[in-house]
């Protein structure tokens, strides 16, 4: 065990920690669990933080990237799983890359490790919930005790959240908090703007999609265009997009290379390890989305504190900003912020063009670092294969054949995957995909990943003799 685990091992015990089942949880009861996280997390995304008024919200510059952390502005749920995700993020990159010393198949460190992730992702939801604070995001003219209040709400909600996920994770629930709370919030985004029926605006127009398309037709418009395309509103086209993103990503899960493998001690028995074109998933977009979200928060926090009349030359290199609206409007900031749909891509093709390519490139630097730091690498799984008694066909069973197969495929898919899910998610934002290019990546992974999960339990439930098997 390494020095750095070894430091918190006094603050391990502090931990509030939730224990996992001493028996074996059934079906029916991790779908009553699951549902009774997830209609908390709602419930939370709906309390407004005591002390923060409505009529404060000048705009939400944080909604388009909100989505990846399930987060709701003026909510118990302001901070979402950010930091939860930031900080095991961080742990993951410092273990994948050698910076610190873990051993995951040791029980003891694997529990110090997880400890260690909650204690940050404590320390990530003080910081944050105190740069909110200070920088304005609830008024500039809040009492210390107000102030104080705010916190204290936010670090509870916070506590709230890290021990939800760790609950549903632990075996009371199906597959993790935090890819649950993702889904629900960007479910219920995508269902709010194509059903609802409240109107906006002084015309009074239907927020939703199909509400709206009824009206533009009973209003007598003939044009396919109008009827498909509303500005500045979820629309038909919108819809249609994110119809046909969710089948080219389902098709997309499905594309892969499958590489011969036989089991050792078992001759004859032989199998295939699947190499998909998402080897890396949508890691790559979440890093990429969550980088330009730092990135976003703190250029706004210095810019309130030290720009606020965007006078500072060299701060306006990185963002200047509208006081009203709080949207960027130029500097290094404007170009990592996506343009709003169809419409904000005509109205300015270089902040789009600048996006669509910074995002891509910078997916693709992502997806080859995690292959790396997250155990992906060649290597790594050809190590993983050898211990579990598989080979290559036709080879000796050492790790070397197997690597320089693997070698063959896993960085062109990777590369090939990351540049994917970069361009998925830039189309998706220039046609204005309900839910946003990143979420709808998010969901449909996600969605894939439960189905995987009731499918091993309901064959677990009906086969018992397999859990012995798989170690359960």
């Amino acid at each position: 065990m390494g020095r750095f685990l070894n430091a918190f091992k006094p603050i391990s015990k502090l931990m509030p920690e939730v224990k996992p089942p001493e028996r074996k949880v059934g079906l029916a009861e991790k779908f009553l669990w699951t549902g009774l996280i997830l209609i908390l997390y709602l419930v939370m995304s709906e309390i407004r933080i005591y002390g923060y008024s409505v009529s404060q919200d000048q705009g939400d510059p944080l909604a388009v990237l909100r989505i990846i952390f399930a987060s709701q502005r003026g909510t118990l749920m302001e901070l979402g799983i950010g930091p939860i995700v930031t900080a095991g993020l961080i742990l993951q990159l410092l273990a994948g890359s050698g910076l610190i010393s873990v051993d995951f198949s040791n029980a003891e460190e694997r529990a110090l490790f997880t400890s260690t992730n909650k204690f940050f992702a404590l320390l990530m939801t003080a910081f944050e919930a105190a740069s909110f604070i200070l920088g304005g995001a609830y008024g500039t003219d809040l009492q210390t005790s107000t102030m104080i209040l705010i916190f204290l709400q936010l670090l509870f909600a916070g506590l709230i959240v890290m021990l939800m996920d760790e609950l549903v994770q632990k075996g009371w629930g199906l597959g993790s908090g935090i890819s649950l709370f993702i889904a629900a919030g960007v479910g219920q985004r995508i269902f709010v703007m194509t059903f609802s029926p409240f109107r906006i605006g002084e015309q009074g127009l239907y927020y939703g999609a199909i509400p709206g398309v009824f009206q533009t037709i009973l209003g007598g418009e003939r044009s396919i265009w109008n009827i498909l395309h509303r500005a500045n509103l979820p629309d038909t086209l919108g819809l249609l997009s994110t119809i046909a993103l969710f089948l080219a990503i389902i098709y997309a899960e499905g594309i892969r290379v499958e590489l011969p493998i036989s089991y050792a001690k078992y001759r004859g028995f032989r199998g295939r390890y699947p190499v998909k074109l998402l080897y890396v998933s949508n890691i790559p977009v979440i890093l990429a989305q969550a980088l330009f979200a730092n990135v976003f928060f703190f250029s706004q926090l210095i810019w309130s504190k030290y720009n606020p009349n965007n006078s500072n030359y060299w701060l306006n290199l990185i963002a200047t900003y509208n006081a009203t609206t709080n949207e960027a409007t130029g500097g290094l900031v404007k170009y990592i912020v996506a343009p709003r749909g169809f419409d904000g891509v005509l109205h300015d093709p270089l902040q789009a063009l600048m996006y669509g390519v910074i995002l891509i490139a910078i997916c693709v630097v992502f997806a080859r670092t995690w292959i790396e730091v997250g155990g992906l690498g060649a290597k790594t799984v050809a190590g993983q294969l050898i211990d579990s008694g598989m080979q290559v066909p036709g080879f000796r069973r050492t790790e070397k054949p197997i690597q320089e197969l693997l070698n063959r495929y896993i960085p062109v898919v990777t590369i090939l995957g990351g540049f994917f899910v970069g361009l998925v998610a830039v189309f998706a934002d220039f046609v204005g995909v309900f839910g946003s290019g990143t979420g709808v990546l998010l969901i449909v992974g996600i969605l894939y990943q439960y189905y995987q999960i009731l499918a091993q339990e309901r064959a677990l439930d009906m086969y018992p003799g397999l859990r012995r098997f798989m170690g359960e």
